[in-house]
């Protein structure tokens, strides 16, 4: 088989080639551009978001899912999407939630003891040191149900979610301090801080309150520590988004608000709806906050109150202690970002055409004089917005999200109603350039655009609308990704992107070289704790334990075979299967499922991944690979087979085939044939420096593992051949030819693989 295929894809290859020079040859460029009506600028577009076959993207984007509960990757300029990540809600592709670890993970986020099986993901962000993005860790908040997730970026895996103690909701998280210490999450709308506790709308002013929490975040052991994290109280303002300074106004936090009104509808009591009552004033409150200091007396165990067992500062310490102060800002704003330098703060008010940039110079000249033009209605200090503010620039209508360029001064605002994106320069104040995008932008993002060595060159606009832009598809349109080139002093469309999973409401982009993903784990790894699996199996440890009702699986998977391939219960057994892949080579993940239990589980190379039922119905139940892994991908399954209770085997034996001696002679030469290609193709790669590619060196040494699993088949199938047994005679001879095709598979891959990558020859 094998030398068939070398023998018929280069005839392919040749007759494509053939085909692809007379398609060339039959039209030219301007025929293409006629026939799809394309302009110049049209392919100049093309040609800037163009990744070849091959190549790779420059940058790579994390976005969040909305109601998905996902992250959603993908590459830029080619604007492809990669992969969807499984975060706060089941993910069926990689068994996220399917399988026993997994699982765990996702318990971590039940609230009041119930699992909550979806999630509203908002505002995605990386792990920093010294303000810039390490390409570690992701971080990423669920709005509806207060929760903060961790990302491991080795993997792409989630590994822990936490719950917030004191909060009902929440919209501003996750946003990273500059080495990563904390990681902050603001509460949105008010509520008692306390758990199950009513209150009426009523004791609004009273019993209400907002906040802002600081999760402490451990990077050796890459999870939240709960028990060293701490909250503001703070006023019942509705809480939005948030940025920690960096530069000279690291340790400092600034976190806007909208409703400063404390209204409460509504329609239903013969008052206005919220939409009036919230948006009265022309202003609304920053929240300006000394989180450092705010840390070391949590860490000296003072100047906190314990709710809901939670370390809480509430406002009269904040007060006291000089940690938290207010600053009027445009009317309804909804968003606050610190500039590279972390010398300003750049707010844009939805319901403002202004944007304004503050001074952390001046809030902290005002602060040292204590110079302040009131209280608000909880005695927190509220300098005066003159003494702040750097700069108010006109920009346009609706005024939300601001990114920055890696161009000094230059700052990029989302225009919502306007469906514009706003060039700008902060320091001097002015309007550089204005584009169209469609429509409706709330957020955007330029390329590590939030820290403090920004890259610029693309910006995405993440519109909610796309309405005439791609094909009908339903009441339920997708949203719309539009891909920007900033690198010139004018803006230029480049591409729009459907974006169908959920609302994606926030979006990261890092430079790729700056991530470092693992392409296999350590054979045996549990991925979720990533350390050793308890229950991991090597190749020939495989075994089935019983003991009482449990029935406990240790078993393997490797090209093409489950070990073991029968599973044996009765009705009512507890079945817990723990399967280890054995593969080395990259990309060679298997799945597992069994018929009707609804259990799946993705196992990566290395991986190690446990699934639990109760065998709770009688019946034969196939399970298999879900992952078309290889040639033989059909073949590699097994049988669950449920038993009722006290049920004995008759003691039949298995259908057997009718094979000959001249069946076994040509299995025999079939070997014999494709071990020949074997050899040719070690020939080469043991000619070439393969060594010095570590994905040709993992390929190598799957392959011999393979084809170490034939150790000992051929005595055996001798062996039976001298009893004329041609029977297992001809399977064994068999199975030692389908490791050397598993092996000859990944050798021609790894040959393939050095001569597109410019391996060179050794000397003898």
């Amino acid at each position: 088989m094998r030398g068939m295929i070398k023998r018929t894809v280069p005839l392919l290859l040749a007759a494509g080639m053939g085909l692809a020079a007379t398609a060339w040859s039959a039209e030219s460029l301007q025929d293409v551009m006629k026939r799809r009506s394309l302009s110049q600028q049209d392919l100049l577009a093309a040609a800037k978001t163009y990744v070849p076959t091959g190549k790779r993207d420059e940058f790579l984007a994390f976005s969040s899912g909305g109601q998905s509960g996902q992250v959603i990757v993908y590459g830029i300029p080619s604007m492809r999407i990669l992969k969807y990540i499984g975060v706060f809600t089941p993910e069926p592709w990689q068994g996220y939630g399917f399988d026993e670890e997994s699982k765990k993970v996702l318990a971590g986020g039940r609230i009041d003891g119930k699992d909550i099986s979806w999630g509203d993901t908002h505002h995605p962000g990386f792990s920093e040191t010294n303000g810039e993005a390490d390409g570690q860790y992701l971080f990423i908040n669920d709005k509806a149900n207060p929760r903060i997730a961790v990302l491991d970026l080795r993997d792409f895996e989630t590994k822990q979610i936490v719950v917030n103690p004191i909060f009902k909701s929440e919209h501003g998280g996750a946003f990273v301090t500059p080495n990563s210490e904390y990681i902050m999450q603001a509460a949105q709308y008010p509520a008692p801080l306390e758990n199950r506790k009513y209150e009426p709308l009523s004791s609004m002013n009273e019993k209400y309150r907002g906040g802002i929490t600081f999760w402490k975040f451990d990077r050796k052991e890459g999870r939240i520590k709960e028990k060293e994290s701490f909250s503001f109280e703070a006023p019942p303002y509705w809480q939005d988004l948030s940025d920690p300074g960096k530069g000279p106004s690291d340790g400092w936090a600034f976190t806007n608000s909208f409703c400063s009104e404390r209204y409460v509808g509504g329609i239903e009591d013969g008052r206005p709806p919220y939409e009036a009552g919230c948006s009265a004033k022309d202003t609304d409150y920053l929240h300006v906050m000394n989180w450092k200091k705010a840390a070391e007396m949590v860490k000296a165990g003072k100047g906190f109150k314990l709710i809901n067992g939670h370390k809480v500062i509430m406002m009269e310490t904040a007060i006291k202690e000089g940690l938290l102060y207010l600053i009027p800002e445009p009317k309804s704003p909804h968003g606050v970002d610190v500039t590279p330098d972390g010398k300003f703060i750049v707010i844009g008010g939805k319901l403002d055409s202004h944007a304004s940039v503050y001074s952390f110079e001046k809030i902290m000249a005002a602060i040292k004089a204590g110079k302040f033009e009131s209280k608000d209605a909880y005695g927190i200090p509220v300098i005066a917005l003159k003494d702040a503010i750097h700069v108010q620039v006109q920009l346009g209508l609706g005024p939300l999200h601001s990114q920055f360029d890696s161009k000094p001064c230059v700052v990029y605002t989302s225009l919502y109603v306007d469906s514009q994106v706003a060039k700008w320069d902060y320091c001097e104040g002015k309007v550089l350039d204005k584009i169209s995008v469609h429509y409706n932008i709330g957020h955007l993002m330029t390329m590590e655009g939030d820290t403090s060595k920004p890259a610029g060159k693309y910006l995405v606009a993440l519109n909610k609308l796309s309405i005439d832009r791609f094909n009908p598809v339903g009441p339920l349109h997708p949203q719309n990704h539009q891909l920007i080139d900033i690198s010139n002093s004018k803006m230029q469309l480049l591409y729009d992107m459907p974006f169908p999973l959920g609302e994606p409401h926030y979006t990261v982009a890092i430079d790729a070289k700056k991530l470092k993903p693992g392409v296999r784990y350590k054979v045996g790894t549990d991925s979720r704790t990533d350390k050793p699996h308890p229950s991991a199996a090597k190749a020939g440890e495989e075994r089935i334990v019983k003991k009482g009702n449990k029935v406990e699986v240790f078993g393997t998977l490797i090209r093409s075979h489950i070990t073991p391939e029968k599973i044996d219960a009765e009705v009512g057994d507890e079945v817990t299967i723990h399967l280890t892949n054995l593969e080395r080579a990259q990309d060679e993940t298997h799945g597992f499922t069994v018929s009707t239990y609804n259990v799946h589980a993705s196992v990566e190379p290395g991986k190690t991944v446990t699934v639990k039922f109760k065998a709770d119905k009688e019946g034969v139940y196939p399970y298999y690979c879900t992952e078309f892994c290889s040639a033989l991908h059909l073949e590699m399954m097994g049988y669950l087979l449920v038993k009722p209770k006290g049920w004995k085997d008759t003691g039949k034996t298995l259908a057997k085939g009718s094979y000959t001696e001249a069946d076994y002679k040509a299995t025999v030469k079939k070997v014999v044939d494709t071990q020949a290609i074997i050899d040719s193709v070690v020939a080469y790669i043991t000619s070439v420096n393969y060594k010095d590619f570590p994905d040709a060196v993992a390929m190598v040494e799957d392959a011999f593992d393979q084809l170490g699993h034939s150790k000992g088949l051929k005595e055996k199938h001798e062996g039976f051949a001298a009893k004329k047994d041609w029977e297992n005679a001809n399977l064994w001879a068999e199975q030692i030819w389908q490791y050397q095709v598993k092996c000859a598979d990944l050798g021609i891959r790894a040959k393939t693989h050095l001569e597109q990558n410019g391996a060179k020859k050794v000397a003898k």
